[in-house]
């Protein structure tokens, strides 16, 4: 048997994650930035380093052949003299094949011993002169031995290609041929995208013809058309070194990058160009020129062993699979289809392309028996008429006998056509070919549906896993996609992730501690948070020295997220206790989980565990998906999650602070681009809520969040600043509400003020408060206490109170400063003191006040942040310095003078005051960013300033040492001249000398310029002075103050855009401080104070925070609202649906499609109607070719009536309408039998080649004329005894057939058997081989299969069922060179009643037990093997007995499981499940149905 079959592997235990030491995180984590910035700016080496390092490996990985002895070949013609055997000229050679030989006799040349391996002198990168880009189309010349792991190597470390998702072989015509331009289209198409959304490489051979230029025009028709310049289709054409043409410019010892190649098809004769579409080569050389073929055993195994590797995506690990499509194509195409079926790749055939593939797709339908001798031979005079001619009788019999080997496995044979109504393009027909491929079956004959769906994701297709695995074939159970769907989301595909949601995957179930873990180990290395996460690890290690690594736990996860929402936030992640044990080894960075042997499935099954902290799955799967900006992902888990505004909100806090560090431009955008699309989500579910219950809305809004850190939506909305959010409607109308307190916000704000200086007035109607509307009116009456403790608490009224007192504080403070600011501080200035001393409690008291228990540094470093804050705390220690030199008489008018400057502080702080105002509030703003325009615009002031005032000091003045007239005249009169006070003396003019001291002694005049001593008369160039005082107000006066204008102006109209979002949300501020500030004005809030002092700190009881900001709701409570804010979403999305459907854009796209389906259907019809013609006519031709049989029949039977002489009349084929089943055919099928293993082409474990046997020309009575095969006789020296290793008459005539030969039985099972001289035939019929092969016997090679079974139990101990039937169990062995596995047993030796296989198997000591039990056992078939082995003169025939237990607690099943040995490492034996897709050796299955059905069983 064969064991060179490539198939995908079925074991899930194949994907492993690799395993990283933390170690290697911190010896990298200083570069995480470096390679962050790499990463995203492309970074490669240099070209010259590239050059080098894939030099320097190709010399000495990379081999060439070369001929070593010039022989000239005899059999060239007179034209072409001095060719040697090789085919190359002796010119060509190098030196020591012409130098002469000792030793060697002249004229003998052998390809083995001639031509030798040599350091390779072609590689480097090509370039098409004229054609295409001159970069990344690199080739190299290998020797046609070179071994494919090297070339493997080569592609994916050297050239740099990533490794592929698919291997798409596409073979065919060599030669240029026509094809259909709607079927071209269709196939440039499809190609390209099954290439470019699976990633997948395309390997053809490489040449500028045929269906190589096919594909690589269809590669330059998408490389044209696609906007994506990074998406890069990998090409490689494979081709033979000697058949290129134009290749002397390829060749250099050092490498050509690039090589100059020029396309010659005018000149290249029998030669070759090179495709310049196609993007990499390999030119395979042999040592000979002009030999075709050279490569295709080169690229076969090439592409065997490519598929026999392994890629990972997101902790799965796929075989690579392989497809051959066929496009046209002469006879080495069908051997390249035979090759590839027998090797179960899949193929898919295009119909309509032309020879081979059009005979094999219009053979493809018909039953094996239909496909004959004369029906191929009809094809191939249709279809290759012009070369029809050069087919022989064994040729036909070869295809026919190929065609038939290939449609028996018509599981992988696809093919397309495109004039179908139900086909889709090629890329379609090419990925379900693969699926249909990797269903066979996987070890233990099941349907690999898991490997289907893992090829599905590899290849990012989810409409192939739509239409072809999520079908009702298979029921999925939501713990089998759990692996799939952690690879989606690994290798970000939000499409599969959406599919596996809908096909049952909860993520409550889905997303366990590990996990999540799992998925962070798994960030992107050039994502932000990547880096952030490393840091975290590194640092706790550096913290805790003692610890030899650091394993990433969610802890880490919650520090950074915790970062990034905002210290206001608790940790969404708890630290474990040291005593906690993590159950994962997590080593970063390129975070990979430490898993070994484990497949992600029982990953998936361990992580089942009960974590050791709270989990919220939807919130979990969201923040992952947010920090690494993925928009689609994260949209789909938020649609999934309850607390959908909080969640929203968050990603927009989390996006904004990203943006802010990251330091692509690019990113930056795109994350805050995301995080407006969140709050605008965050608003479309509040708005959908707030229209429908206002007050179940507002408590969504100050509802805490266990899932966001236990804070609440409002708080996220005003941290992440979404000004949107905060100024909408039903946010304002809260703030309103909190506003007013107890008050209803309906009264009037004179009416507050009124009442405030009247308060008698509030137990008058003048006042509505909020309970007299909420509560019945018999019971609306509020006690006076009552409405005077609601009055007083209102925040507007506690405003407007310290407004008040405010404004008494600034009039007290200012009347003492201008009229009784004495030595002695009067009362009045002792009540400011007092004043001041309760604002400085106060201020103590904001900074103490810590009601969400986020710890005195947090709290003071909110307090800190704050702007009006700072300024507080500015003036009051600027008053506390004044105070202290106004008590000190020697420093008491600098204590007023400081007292002085710190009152216009004092009043500064009333801004704050006006931000209340919706008109002065924006104002407010403006002057504060306005601020940050005139402080950079200093800097730009400060020079010309400086520069011109310097000059001019300098200019007029000469050795001034005065430190504060220098200052006076470089900044102060430099400054002044700007408003046009220009000094006088500047210009001569209007100089006097009275104005300033000559020599600089008078301390309150300026010194004067330079003048004449003796008339004082300035000397100083004066038109130099004039000139720098015009260019400085030139410059400073027009340019530099009209640009502050601009900027001012461009502040006022950005902030006027955004003035009623900007005061909304300023507002809070204000609102949030007075609804938490006590409520007595200074200096009375002092007894606020005292009553705080002693309630906190005496009685130790806790701050809290009203319920009208931070509300904790019930559980039930609060799981109705989450429900009811779920639904509103749902609302809210189906409503975007429609929004997006009644767009403009969206109609014009859906109307485009439309028209685009109905162009296609309308050329689809055409075509069917063409074609529907075309098989009508020749439907037509063959009613009229029998018709015409039919009158000659007719003739020549009256002819032999008397009428005529006798004549035979022609055999007449029963019309049948094309389509129609052929019953007759298959029944002839079933009835007559034929060995089809018997007449396999390849021989095992040979290099012999059977004549080609088709089906019809198997029994030995019917005809065969050129039935000519070849003899094999393998010596045996594993064997004792076996027949003479000889065809001599003579030594076959002493064997006697037919009966006991000796101790071997030559008798058939079948009967008696046809001698033919002195060597039996194969009962059956002809095997296309003579001899006894690799068997020992000539005749029947008896043989002994026990078929030991047992009932299939389930996990109770009951009997599985299938259909209601019970299902077996096998014991079956299999060898480690097959694939397949086989029955227990094997050929008997001379006198041996078990087989030695079988003793292989057994224990020693127990086999004459298990020789009781067979001879115990009911035989169930006697008869022929349809073996491999087989030949026309010696076969297999066994003895099947039937050993079954019935019960599983039987002592001799037990005694038969306990015996069970393998002795040979290259065997394995288990129970296999029985049913119909089993896959067994030779005709095995038919054997075991026979056993299976003794029983009644499910099969």
């Amino acid at each position: 048997m064969s064991s060179i079959e490539s198939s995908i592997s079925q074991d899930e235990d194949c994907f492993k994650a690799q395993p990283k030491r933390i170690s290697q995180l911190v010896s990298n984590i200083r570069q995480t930035g470096k390679m962050r910035r790499k990463k995203r700016k492309n970074y490669s080496p240099s070209g010259d380093e590239m050059q080098e390092t894939v030099g320097t490996w190709i010399a000495k990985h990379i081999k060439k052949k070369e001929c070593t002895y010039y022989v000239e070949s005899a059999n060239l013609t007179g034209t072409r003299h001095g060719v040697c055997m090789c085919g190359y000229s002796k010119e060509q050679h190098i030196d020591v094949a012409v130098r002469p030989q000792p030793f060697q006799s002249k004229g003998t040349w052998d390809v083995h011993e001639h031509i030798k391996e040599m350091p390779t002198d072609a590689f480097g990168d090509i370039s098409f002169i004229g054609l295409g880009p001159r970069i990344g189309k690199q080739f190299v010349r290998v020797s046609s031995d070179t071994p494919s792991n090297v070339l493997y190597q080569l592609m994916t470390e050297q050239w740099g290609l990533e490794v592929p998702n698919l291997l798409i072989s596409v073979t065919g015509g060599a030669k240029n041929f026509r094809m259909k331009v709607r079927l071209r289209n269709i196939f440039r198409r499809g190609l390209m995208k099954a290439a470019e959304t699976t990633g997948a490489w395309i390997i053809t051979g490489g040449s500028h013809a045929g269906v190589m230029k096919q594909v690589g025009e269809a590669v330059r028709d998408f490389c044209m058309g696609n906007t994506n310049k990074n998406t890069k289709i990998v090409t490689i054409g494979i081709a033979t070194w000697g058949i290129v043409h134009n290749r002397n410019s390829l060749i250099s010892t050092t490498g050509s990058f690039p090589a100059e190649y020029y396309i010659d098809e005018e000149s290249q004769g029998g030669l070759s160009c090179l495709d310049n579409n196609h993007s990499h080569f390999i030119l395979v050389d042999d040592g000979t020129n002009g030999r075709y073929g050279v490569e295709i055993l080169l690229r076969a195994k090439l592409e065997k062993f490519i598929s026999e590797q392994t890629k990972e995506q997101g902790g799965v690990a796929i075989r690579i699979p392989i497809v051959c499509v066929v496009l046209e194509g002469g006879p080495g195409t069908l051997d390249t289809i035979h090759n590839a079926i027998s090797n179960n790749t899949p193929c898919v055939i295009v119909e309509g392309s032309g020879r081979v593939a059009d005979v094999i797709a219009q053979i493809a339908q018909l039953s094996i028996s239909r496909i004959t001798i004369s029906l191929v031979r009809e094809k191939l005079r249709t279809l290759f008429h012009d070369t029809f001619d050069t087919f022989t009788e064994h040729k036909i019999v070869e295809w026919t006998k190929k065609i038939q080997d290939i449609m028996r496995h018509n599981k992988l044979l696809t093919i397309f056509q495109a004039d179908k109504d139900d086909q889709h393009d090629i890329d379609v027909a090419i990925l379900q070919a693969l699926l249909k491929a990797s269903l066979i079956h996987d070890q233990q004959g099941h349907e690999n549906w898991d490997h289907q769906l893992k090829l599905a994701v590899a290849w990012n297709r989810v409409d192939i896993a739509r239409s072809e695995i999520f079908t009702d074939d298979h029921q999925w159970k939501p713990s089998e996609l759990h692996s799939v769907m952690t690879a989606a989301l690994i290798d970000n595909k939000p499409a599969f992730v959406k599919l596996f949601l809908e096909n049952g995957v909860r993520l409550e179930e889905y997303a366990t501690e590990e996990t999540i873990i799992n998925l962070y180990n798994n960030t992107d290395p050039a994502c932000l948070f990547h880096s952030k996460l490393a840091k975290v690890i590194e640092d706790e290690r550096f913290r805790f020295e003692f610890q030899k690594s650091s394993k990433l736990r969610l802890h880490h996860v919650s520090q950074v997220v915790r970062d990034l929402m905002g210290d206001f936030t608790k940790h969404l992640y708890p630290k474990p206790k040291s005593t906690d044990r993590p159950r994962l080894s997590i080593a970063v960075p390129h975070i990979k989980i430490n898993v070994q042997k484990v497949t992600l499935r029982s990953f998936h099954k361990r992580s089942q565990i009960k974590p050791s902290c709270t989990m919220d799955p939807v919130r979990d799967l969201l923040i992952w998906t947010i920090v690494q900006n993925r928009k689609e992902l994260a949209e789909i888990i938020w649609v999934q999650c309850q607390d959908c505004i909080a969640a929203a909100l968050a990603c927009s806090k989390i996006l904004k602070e990203l943006s802010k560090e990251e330091g692509d431009t690019d990113t930056s955008e795109d994350m805050m681009t995301l995080a407006e699309e969140y709050e605008q989500k965050a608003i479309g579910v509040f708005s959908e809520s707030y229209r429908k219950d206002e007050e179940r809305a507002l408590k969504l809004l100050i509802r805490v969040s266990e899932a966001w850190g236990q804070t609440t939506c409002l708080q996220l909305a005003l941290e992440a600043k979404d000004m949107k959010f905060v100024s909408q409607g039903g946010v304002q109308a809260f703030l309103t509400r909190v506003w007013f307190g107890e008050l209803s916000v309906d009264n009037d704000l004179w009416r507050v003020i009124v009442c405030m200086i009247f308060f008698p007035l509030l137990y008058t109607r003048l006042l509505t408060f909020r309970s007299q509307i909420n509560i019945p009116k018999k019971s609306n009456r509020m006690t006076r206490v009552e409405r005077f403790q609601a009055f007083f608490m209102a925040p507007v009224v506690i405003f407007h109170l310290n407004i008040l007192a405010y404004f008494g504080f600034l009039l007290l403070f200012a009347y003492v400063l201008m009229i009784d600011f004495q030595p002695t501080p009067s009362w009045r200035e002792h009540v400011i003191y007092f004043w001041l001393f309760s604002l400085i409690c106060e201020e103590i008291r904001q900074v103490l006040y810590d009601p969400d228990g986020f710890g005195i540094l947090k709290q003071a470093s909110l307090y800190i942040n704050d702007f009006w804050n700072k300024l507080d705390v500015c003036a009051i220690l600027i008053f506390f310095g004044g105070l202290t030199c106004r008590l000190i008489p020697a420093a008491f008018y600098p204590g007023r003078i400081i007292l002085s400057l710190d009152f216009v502080i004092f009043c500064l702080r009333l801004m704050h005051i006006f931000t209340i105002s919706k008109t002065l509030g924006p104002k407010i703003i403006i002057v504060k960013r306005m601020m940050k325009d005139v402080f950079f615009f200093l800097f730009l002031l400060a020079v010309w300033v400086v520069s011109f005032g310097v000059a001019k000091q300098a200019i007029l003045i000469h050795n001034e040492i005065r430190v504060d007239w220098i200052f006076r005249g470089v900044v102060y009169h430099s400054y002044m001249t700007l408003f046009g006070q220009i000094p006088s003396y500047i210009d001569g003019v209007n100089f006097n000398i009275e104005q300033c001291s000559v020599n600089g002694t008078d301390p309150n005049k300026q010194k004067c310029p330079e003048s004449n001593k003796e008339n004082h008369e300035p000397i100083f160039p004066q038109w130099l002075t004039v000139l720098l005082l015009c260019l400085y107000l030139l410059f400073t006066n027009i340019l530099l103050l009209n640009l502050l204008i601009a900027m001012f102006n461009y502040t006022f109209q950005q902030v006027q855009e955004h003035t009623d979002q900007i005061w909304k949300f300023q507002r809070h501020d204000l609102i949030e401080e007075y609804h938490g500030r006590p409520p007595a004005p200074p200096p009375l809030i002092l007894l606020n104070h005292l009553h705080l002092f002693i309630k906190h700190v005496i009685l130790h009881q806790p701050a809290r925070r009203q319920k009208q900001l931070k509300e904790k709701l019930e559980q039930n409570e609060e799981a109705a609202i989450l429900s009811w804010e779920t639904f509103l979403k749902e609302n809210y999305l189906q409503h975007l649906r429609n929004q997006m459907k009644q767009s403009t854009e969206h109609k014009i796209r859906d109307t485009s499609d439309k028209v685009n389906a109905v162009m296609d259907m309308l050329e689809l019809d055409q075509v069917k109607r063409t074609g529907c013609m075309e098989s009508r006519l020749a439907f037509l031709e063959k009613q009229a070719l029998r018709s015409a049989k039919a009158l000659n029949w007719i003739v020549n039977t009256l002819l032999d009536n008397g009428f005529g002489s006798k004549e035979s009349a022609p055999v007449i084929g029963a019309s049948k309408i094309p389509g129609e089943i052929d019953l007759k055919d298959d029944n002839e099928t079933l009835i007559s039998p034929r060995h089809v293993n018997a007449r396999n082409i390849h021989y095992p474990d040979s290099n012999v080649e059977r004549f080609p046997v088709p089906d019809e020309k198997v029994p030995w009575e019917v005809e065969f004329n050129i039935y000519s095969p070849p003899l094999y006789t393998a010596v045996r020296k594993d064997k004792h005894f076996h027949d003479p290793c000889t065809d001599s008459p003579e030594t076959l005539q002493k064997i006697n057939y037919n009966t006991s030969d000796g101790a071997i039985n030559r008798q058939s099972y079948c009967g008696t058997y046809m001698v033919a001289d002195g060597l039996p035939l194969n009962p059956i019929g002809r095997t296309g081989l003579r001899g006894r092969g690799s068997l020992c016997w000539f005749g029947p090679n008896h043989a002994i299969h026990p078929i030991i079974t047992k009932w299939k139990r389930n996990k109770d101990g009951s009997i599985s069922r299938n259909k209601s039937r019970k299902m077996l169990e096998v014991l079956a062995i299999k060898h480690s060179s097959s694939e397949q596995w086989a029955l227990p047993g094997g050929c008997l030796e001379p006198g041996e009643t078990l087989p030695r296989k079988l003793k292989r198997v057994v224990k020693y000591k127990y086999l004459e037990k298990f020789q009781q039990l067979l001879n115990e056992s009911p035989e169930v078939y006697k008869g022929y093997v349809d073996d491999p082995r087989n030949t026309d003169n010696a076969w297999i025939e066994t003895t099947a007995l039937s050993l079954h237990f019935e019960m599983q607690d039987d002592p001799l099943l037990l005694g038969l499981n306990q015996n069970i040995e393998v002795h040979d490492q290259e065997m394995a034996v288990r129970w296999q499940a029985v049913d119909q897709k089993i896959p067994l050796y030779a005709n095995h299955k038919d054997i075991l149905q026979k056993t299976v059905d003794l029983y009644n069983a499910y099969y």
